[in-house]
């Protein structure tokens, strides 16, 4: 085995398993768990790069899923667009919309809960514009993408549903893992790059980064961008799956708390942290509903009360999250072993 394959045996492991699911799985609702879970850890890489990484804690990164979501949608619905040409003008949008809320917040010095509040906010505008503007939005009722039931077509319309029984069984799962493996691709290639050093840098002391020579405006600037395009790439997946979104999917706070939550729970800052996260958060949500359902039956609500009881006491005792926890666990095996010869 050369160097590369052992240091990075861990990963390779990893990559194989989540290719190899749809061998193992053949149960259809398992298969839609895994794939919104890989769907919320895509969401979460995006907003670790710039919370987690740089430190610049979002509030309203649907913003940016929400603005690769619309372009996908209306460029096949109000133009006939293919959806693979549209999918480049709307990771596009989504890094033009960081750009400008990147700019307005970080050249006047926006960090903290101001840089927080104005992500929120932009992202309240934009779902009010999303219902007022009718004639390009088509307002509250959404955007509906027509079905395609020709399976000739079901590559070149990025629809499996009226696909062969593999497509339609698995296509959108490899889809959001062929996402899923872009960025954390991007995400490990910049943490052991140069531009990666300087985010964390600025997060740890942003004056001390800038006393340095780290241009830090440039610095956040680049962050926003590269994480916008991942999550806006996760709204080009939601639309293609679901052939629909209107204001309140793409702009409400849902996507925005499932993409802070499951890098803060897995660990903040780690290319792993996402991942961990999005699994344990949906797994706990399916422990806790079965369990609830299994003691007392349907009590609708109780399972997210116990949830959240659940989610504060890891944030409790995992400061560090999952992540953290299991690296600071396996030091101190370590340390015994040692200790012991």
């Amino acid at each position: 085995m050369n160097g590369f394959a052992k240091s990075h045996l861990g990963w390779l492991l990893l990559a194989a398993a989540l290719l190899a699911v749809p061998v193992f799985v053949k149960s259809g609702r398992w298969i839609e768990f895994i794939e919104l879970t890989l769907f919320v850890a895509v969401l979460g890489q995006g907003w670790n790069i710039l919370g987690g990484y740089g430190g610049q804690y979002s509030f309203g990164h649907a913003l940016f899923f929400g603005t690769g979501a619309y372009i996908q949608a209306l460029l096949q619905f109000k133009y006939g667009v293919s959806p693979w040409i549209a999918m480049w003008f709307a990771v596009s949008g989504g890094v033009l919309v960081g750009l400008f809320v990147g700019y307005l917040s970080f050249r006047y010095g926006l960090r903290g809960s101001y840089f927080a509040l104005i992500t929120l906010a932009f992202a309240e505008a934009f779902h009010v514009v999303a219902r007022s503007f009718i004639s390009i939005t088509e307002g509250g009722r959404g955007v509906q993408l027509a079905l395609n039931r020709d399976p000739d077509q079901a590559i070149a319309l990025f629809q499996f549903t009226f696909a062969d029984p593999f497509l339609k069984s698995y296509g959108y799962y490899y889809v959001i893992l062929a996402l899923l493996m872009i960025a954390y691709g991007a995400t490990w290639w910049m943490e052991r790059s140069r531009f990666g050093a300087q985010l964390v840098a600025l997060r740890e002391n942003e004056d001390a980064a800038e006393a340095l020579g780290i241009n830090t405006f440039r610095t956040k600037m680049a962050a926003i961008c590269m994480s916008a395009a991942i999550t806006s790439s996760s709204g080009i997946y939601y639309v293609q799956k679901f052939l629909f979104v209107d204001p309140a999917i793409a702009y409400g706070p849902t996507k925005s708390v499932e993409a802070l939550f499951a890098p803060i729970i897995g660990g903040l800052g780690t290319v792993l942290g996402p991942l961990v996260g999005s699994v344990f958060i949906h797994g706990l949500s399916e422990v806790t509903r079965e369990a609830i359902d299994a003691v007392w039956g349907a009590r609708p609500g109780v399972d997210l009360i116990l949830f959240g009881i659940i989610l504060v006491l890891v944030l409790g005792f995992a400061p560090k999250g999952l992540v953290g926890l299991a690296e600071a666990a396996w030091r101190r095996v370590a340390r015994g072993g040692k200790a012991q010869r």
